[in-house]
């Protein structure tokens, strides 16, 4: 019977690739679990496999203290006595529990306590072993589907290829012998941890590795890599001694270790391309086979490329469904805007146009009355094109324009680019534009009657200080009147006959 039991657990240890001591614990645990169900205590419970009998003995153990707090636990110096006469206080105290009494419920949980604890330890070991492995090519054997995903066997541990990772254009059947490359492994997945690829670029790079010496060795490094699975992959390769050519090395004498390799996937079409560090030189190689007229960098903090070419060459450069330019993109590192001659030089003309073509004068302009035009004008800004490219400091610097007026003519140029967009503006912009020109007419009636009042004032101050003339006439004017009601007029001359009465 011993030898049965130790015979047993090697052999699932050779089958689980599992150490024999962890089975052993695993048991051990499973004994102490179907104990303390059956025998519903509280004790601290311990197990012991003995090799020799193959038995498994089950005890509980309790320390030795001076004063008991737990009576279910804890055994005081007289009680230890009863059971081992050799037991001091600070020791502890075991208790056979007998085992051929548990039944076979007791027997079905360790069972269960037993399968976990070797499943844990297996997914334990098929971690430790693959993650180190991630990115290493592999055979395999397809061993079943589970829905989309197909389940491959790597020989020590089972592998699960999700429908991601398929190649487009092929077909698994159980039985067929592949080449993957492990992507991933997923220590918390239920079914298989190790994740493998037939999509992945990497496969493509170890392929090439197998049959091309050059890159085994170094002499040829693979830069780059895209690829779309099943259909095709762009390869960029440098080599490290200038009397080695990288492409040819990888092509083969009569293309046979790049023949190889498109069998192996199942014939996907492989572009190799030399690699530059010169990103113009790079992206003109990158769009092959179509040939390249130029290309221009248009923003290298986003890394935006514009490719032109000629206008038989657009369709072959963008490739069936855009795969061309896509995989060219990737390659490369760079968004990549793919154009022919005719689209340039469109685009060209239309640009000239608007740079020759006459602004739009301000009186189109709603919501700004004709003053505050007036005023622009007499700035030298005639157009609405012109009056959008101004800054609020430099509209303040304008003669009676303010902060006020500055917000309503910028609300203003606002509306009429959004109408240019929105030829049919809502019912509800059109009020708007009519508050705002409302607005911006009774700002100028306002600034209008400001300027009314001031004049009038100033009227006003002239009329109250009459010049020195004026003060002269009033005086003489004054004296004038004062003697006449005296009956003495200035300048009058008595008669002799007024004399004599007198």
């Amino acid at each position: 019977m011993a030898n049965l039991l130790y015979q047993t657990i090697e052999q699932i240890s050779r089958e689980k690739h599992i150490e024999p001591e962890v089975i052993i614990a695993a048991i051990e645990d499973a004994m102490v679990v179907a104990a303390r169900k059956f025998y519903k205590t509280e004790e601290d419970l311990r197990a012991k496999f003995n090799p020799d009998s193959g038995q498994v003995d089950v005890f509980a153990v309790r320390p030795v203290v001076e004063e008991v707090t737990d009576p279910k636990k804890e055994f005081t110096l007289a009680e230890a006595k009863r059971i081992d006469p050799s037991a001091e206080v600070g020791g502890e105290v075991v208790i056979p529990k007998p085992t051929d009494v548990l039944g076979r419920i007791a027997a079905q949980t360790a069972k269960q306590v037993i399968m976990q604890k070797v499943r844990e330890a297996e997914r334990d070991t098929i971690y430790n072993e693959y993650n180190g492995r991630v990115g290493e090519l592999v055979n395999c054997v397809v061993k079943r589907t589970e829905g989309p995903d197909v389940i491959v066997d790597l020989g020590r541990a089972e592998a699960r290829m999700p429908k991601r990772e398929q190649s487009r254009l092929e077909t698994y059947n159980i039985g067929d012998r592949l080449r993957v490359v492990i992507r991933a492994v997923d220590r918390s997945a239920k079914g298989p941890q190790v994740i493998v690829s037939r999509a992945d670029p990497i496969l493509v790079q170890r392929l090439f590795e197998m049959e091309v010496p050059e890159i085994y060795d170094g002499t040829v490094q693979i830069r780059a890599a895209a690829r779309e699975a099943g259909e095709r992959t762009k390869i960029a390769v440098q080599s490290r001694d200038k009397d080695v050519d990288p492409v040819g090395a990888c092509v083969g004498m009569k293309g046979m270790r790049v023949q190889s390799i498109i069998r192996e996937l199942r014939g996907e079409k492989i572009d190799i391309i030399p690699y530059s560090e010169d990103t113009v030189t790079f992206a003109q190689k990158a769009l092959s086979p179509a040939k390249v007229t130029r290309v221009q960098i248009i923003d290298p903090e986003t890394r935006h490329l514009e490719i032109i070419v000629e206008d038989t060459q657009l369709s072959l450069a963008i490739g069936k469904k855009g795969q061309n330019v896509r995989l060219a993109s990737k390659l490369i590192g760079w968004n990549v805007d793919i154009k022919s001659e005719e689209e340039k030089r469109q685009e060209i003309e239309a640009q000239m146009a608007a740079m020759t073509a006459p602004g739009t004068p301000l009186s189109e302009l709603k919501g700004v009355g004709p003053k505050t035009i007036e005023r622009i004008e007499t700035h030298g800004v005639t157009t609405i094109e012109k009056l959008a490219d101004m800054t609020p400091e430099q509209l303040t610097e304008i003669p009676g324009i303010g902060d006020k007026m500055v917000e309503k003519i910028q609300l203003s140029v606002a509306a009429y680019f959004q109408s240019l967009e929105n030829p049919q503006p809502e019912t509800e912009s059109l009020e708007v534009l009519a508050e705002q020109e409302a607005a911006g007419d009774a700002g100028e009636q306002t600034e209008a009657a400001e300027q009314a009042v001031e004049a009038a004032d100033v009227a006003a101050e002239q009329i109250e200080a009459p010049t020195e003339a004026e003060e002269i006439t009033a005086a003489a004017a004054e004296g004038d009147t004062r003697n006449a009601e005296s009956g003495n007029l200035p300048g009058a001359v008595e008669t002799p006959e007024e004399g004599g009465k007198k």
